[in-house]
This record gives C-alpha cells, structure tokens and sequence, in this order.
C-alpha cells in the first residue's frame, strides 16, 4: 500500500508489479477488452497492493465517459426539498447510480435563465447523460438533450412538442389515469357523488392523466367546472383550493386530490370550515408517500412506488449508456454481444395501486 501523503502510485509501478505493459494495465483499469482473464487478475491485485486510483481526467480522454449523469429537476429548489415525492425518486436514483460506481450532479430550475447555464453544462460533454423529470409542456430541456446528443431518460409520459416523433423518447411513469379511476371508483362505491378533485399543474402529464381518469371514472366527457381546482401539486395548494371548492361547490361530499400534500392541505381547509372526514366528506390523496401516514385521519391514497421508478430510470439510462460507444455508436459487451441499443429499449410503465385507510 501506498504511504500517507507520500507520492501516489502510477500506472507504471502498476504495470511493473503486474509484469505487463503500461497499455495492458490502461485496458484493465479503464475497462477495455481484449485482455486475457489470468492477466486482469495480475492488475487488479497489483491496483489493490498499491492503492492506486486512476486518475478521472486521463480515464475521460481514454474512454470518452465522464464517469458523470446530470439529474435535472425543472423545480425550484424550495420545492423539491420540501416535497417528499423529490427525496423518494432521487433516492432510488442515486442508489442505482452507486451501484454502477457512477457520480450523481443534481441540478435545479429555479429562474428561466437557468435553462441556458444547463443547457451549456449538458452540451459542454461534463456527464454522459441526463435523467430529467418534473418537465412542463413547453420545457426546453428535451430540445436541449437533443440538440447536445445526450443520452436522456425522462421521469413522466413525454408531453412536449414533437415528442410524439420517432426517435420516441425513453422514460419512466406510473399508470396514472388508472391510479386516478381506482380513487374516484372506489369514492363512488363509497356512496359519494358530489366529487371534486384537486389537480397538478396542467401543463404537466401526470396531472393531465389523473384528470383524464377521473373523469373516466364519472362517466363524463367534461365534468363540473365548479368541482375542479388546481392545487399545484404543494400543500398550501390543497389548502386552497380547497377552500375555492367548497365556495363554489359547498354541497361536495367527496374530494380526490392528485397528491398526498394537496390531499393534506384540503384536510386543513375542511377542518377549519368544520367538515368532518370522512364522515361529511372523503378524501383520497395520491402517492402513498410519508404524508398519507402523518395526515388525520391517514389517508385513502393510490400508491405508485417512487423509489422503484427512479432505479428504473438509472437503469434504464446505464442500459443506454452501455450500448453506446465512445463514437456514439452501438457497442458490444466484453462477451462480444451487442449492447442495447435506444430503439431496443422501452418506455416502462408502473402499476398505481389504491391503498385504504380511514379518510374514506
């Protein structure tokens, strides 16, 4: 092993420790083929006798790989630290990428200009790609991704212009119209009719596709007006719009709320206005996350599990990765097998799935 602070051990004490050549211990340490099994072994206990760690800027130029994936949230900081949906995906995230000893940079949209400092960090060749979620329809991320060639998986069913065309993009989601029937069906066979519900901002998809579903659910191609407010996806959102439901609607028995923040921000709204839950009105939230729990009473909430969604964005994006070689072209693993090429993967959809609990 190498002293404390003493001089750092070099490829060439590696290679002479290992009896090869300087070229055959880059192969080794930086993941190329074509070295026999026997001789990889002889460099890598020589690697662990020294203590050496290749240094990251001469491994970038040999492999062209940063080593790097930029997670992008298009939110503002406050909120993704305050949202426990944020905390739960990026975990998911971040534990995948450590298991393919991969480094994590986490980036914020907090002002429009933020889109042009991300723009240049994506395209300056920094990561090697990007997992991007929380998009808005008129987002200029994915345009940006495409521009600088970077591999990217989305978290959410694309909405953007031009998403639709082929090449499709690869991204990750949960089922969530049917999430968002299972809620409302379960509040019909519940005995309520008068149902509200509260929604994301509808510029994104997944607060589009639980509007959709609950007004699949009622069976109607428009629902009232007066039952439908948008929360913003936070807490104080719920709260009040809330309160703007029972102004307009004050005869509702039923509340879905497209999140379990908003579905507790309604809870503090319908207990200062002295509505009781469920007893006057039921309430069901969505995600299942650490507020359906905390809420009183708990919550009747679909649950769609987060951490599993932001693994399967990692690996979906390593899988992508794999298949391309420094070139940019399709590639092969070490068994000469072809690696996975963008058109081969598949967007992956997980299943909703309604848990109840006293608030219905």
């Amino acid at each position: 092993m190498s002293e404390p602070n003493g001089p750092r051990p070099t490829l060439e004490a590696v290679a002479a420790l290992a009896g090869v050549s300087r070229a055959t211990v880059s192969r080794v340490v930086n993941g190329g083929r074509g070295v026999r099994e026997p001789v990889q072994e002889r460099v890598r206990q020589a690697v662990h006798e020294l203590g050496y760690v290749p240094n990251s800027a001469a491994r970038t130029l040999v492999t062209r790989r940063t080593g790097a994936v930029a997670v992008v949230i298009a939110e503002p900081e406050t909120r993704v630290f305050t949202d426990p949906f944020f905390g739960r995906q990026l975990r998911g995230i971040s534990r995948e990428l450590a298991a393919a000893d991969t480094q994590l940079l986490l980036m914020f949209v907090e002002h429009r200009a933020d889109y042009d400092r991300i723009g240049r960090y994506l395209s300056a060749g920094h990561v090697d790609g990007a997992l991007m979620f929380s998009l808005h329809r008129d987002d200029p991320l994915p345009a940006m991704a495409d521009r600088a060639g970077l591999p990217t998986v989305y978290g959410g069913r694309p909405g953007w212009a031009g998403a639709d065309r082929a090449p499709r993009p690869l991204y990750v989601d949960t089922d969530n119209r049917d999430g968002a029937r299972q809620a409302v069906r379960h509040l019909l066979e519940r005995g309520r009719r008068r149902i509200a519900v509260i929604t994301g901002p509808l510029d994104q998809t997944s607060a589009l596709d639980r509007l959709d579903g609950y007004r699949e659910a009622l069976g109607v191609p428009a629902a009232d007006p007066r039952l439908i407010a948008d929360g913003g996806f936070t807490a104080s959102g719920g709260e009040r719009a809330m309160a703007r439901l029972l102004d307009s609607a004050p005869d509702l028995d039923a509340v879905f709320a497209c999140s379990d923040l908003m579905a507790n921000g309604a809870l503090r709204t319908l207990r200062a206005r002295g509505r009781r839950v469920p007893d006057d009105v039921a309430v069901v939230g969505y995600d299942d996350l650490e507020p359906a729990a905390w809420a009183d009473p708990p919550l009747t909430t679909v649950r769609q599990d987060v951490e599993e969604m932001g693994r399967l964005m990692a690996r979906l994006l390593l899988r992508l990765l794999e298949g391309r070689r420094s070139d940019g072209t399709p590639g092969t693993g070490p068994d000469g097998a072809r690696r996975p090429h963008a058109r081969q993967l598949a967007p992956v959809i997980t299943e909703a799935r309604l848990v109840v609990r006293e608030s219905t």
